[in-house]
């Protein structure tokens, strides 16, 4: 089988969140889709692993924001990369709710949809749960990010909680960026100066000198050596120490 058929499926990136029992949990996920029209119904596919899955299920409600494409990537990075048993991630987010009163993410979103939790069902590694849509909102007529842009934009696979998780060896010889994972086991030891591109250990993105990171002030043409140490990894808040040349 050849597994790079599964990248041509389509997908978009949403913040998913709920709350129970007055702790707001989410994370970022690609698999949601619109199953009926009448009433609306929603599905989501959430690993059973993920902080967020069982309060979802204890709550019976969840929000589904719409990432714009030209996302802002910190919230990636805290929705996607950290854990809500360990950090906030509602801090210094906008949100509001509706009617289920479940959190509503607005930052870096085009719409919203508020869900009423009917059924789950266990597929396996995750969880399908299937939710009918009580309110909705359409934000900006901005274009919504899809997972497609995200992989090119910065060169990473999927983490090993997607429901699109494939093993790297799967994929054959063609290169691409190191998968994503949550945690890195040590700190990269390798040589850090030079003007070659460096990759996140924890999440892949890579930062290429001749672009910098115009978002957090380092131009372009700014070598790695010369990047400011408390410097942070724009997708998953990693430290520098995290990074490792890879060209």
């Amino acid at each position: 089988m050849n597994y790079r058929a599964f990248h041509k499926l389509s997908y978009g990136l949403y913040v998913i969140a709920s709350e129970h029992e007055g702790e707001k949990v989410g994370y970022i996920g690609n698999t949601a889709f619109q199953i009926t029209s009448n009433p609306s119904k929603i599905a989501i596919s959430s690993h059973k692993n993920n902080y967020s899955t069982q309060k979802i299920l204890d709550s019976k409600r969840f929000s589904l924001s719409v990432l714009k494409k030209e996302v802002e990537t910190s919230l990636i990075g805290k929705f996607g990369f950290m854990s809500g048993s360990e950090i906030d991630k509602f801090q210094g987010v906008e949100t509001k709710t509706a009617k289920t009163g479940a959190p509503i993410v607005l930052d870096s979103c085009v719409a919203w949809f508020d869900c009423q939790v009917l059924e789950s069902v266990d597929v396996g590694s995750h969880m399908l749960i299937i939710a009918e849509v009580v309110d909705g909102e359409l934000i900006s007529n901005e274009e919504p990010l899809t997972y497609d842009y995200y992989h090119k934009k910065y060169k990473m696979l999927a983490p090993q909680n997607a429901p699109t998780y494939i093993e790297r060896d799967k994929l054959g010889d063609e290169p691409e960026a190191e998968p994503v994972t949550e945690k890195a086991e040590e700190p990269a030891t390798e040589d850090e100066s030079g003007d070659g591109i460096f990759t996140c250990t924890i999440c892949g993105y890579q930062y290429d000198p001749e672009e910098g990171d115009p978002t957090v002030g380092i131009p372009p043409g700014t070598p790695w050596e010369d990047v400011p140490e408390e410097y942070k990894c724009p997708i998953c808040n990693a430290s520098k120490d995290y990074f490792k040349k890879t060209s």
